[in-house]
């Protein structure tokens, strides 16, 4: 069995903060079966990433490690 990705770890955290699959859609504006969607494909879209942070605190850099955040967030540190 392979491991759980540490993306749809914290997806099943936001899912579990906003009361399940279905009003975590609702929360961030995706069709009702999105969070599914996310869970068997294995990522969550980075668009979406920012409305779960707000709705549930569960960060952007958890959801998706690929998405340079800190340069979206205005947070990054240049050279």
């Amino acid at each position: 069995m392979e491991p759980v990705p540490e993306g749809i770890v914290a997806l099943n955290e936001a899912i579990e903060i906003a009361g399940g699959e279905r009003r975590l859609a609702e929360r961030v504006g995706a069709s009702h079966n999105g969070p599914y969607m996310w869970r068997q494909r294995k990522k969550v879209p980075a668009d979406y990433c920012p409305g779960i942070e707000r709705e549930t605190g569960v960060r952007c850099e958890r959801l998706r490690r690929d998405v340079p955040w800190g340069v979206l967030r205005g947070t990054a540190v240049h050279d």
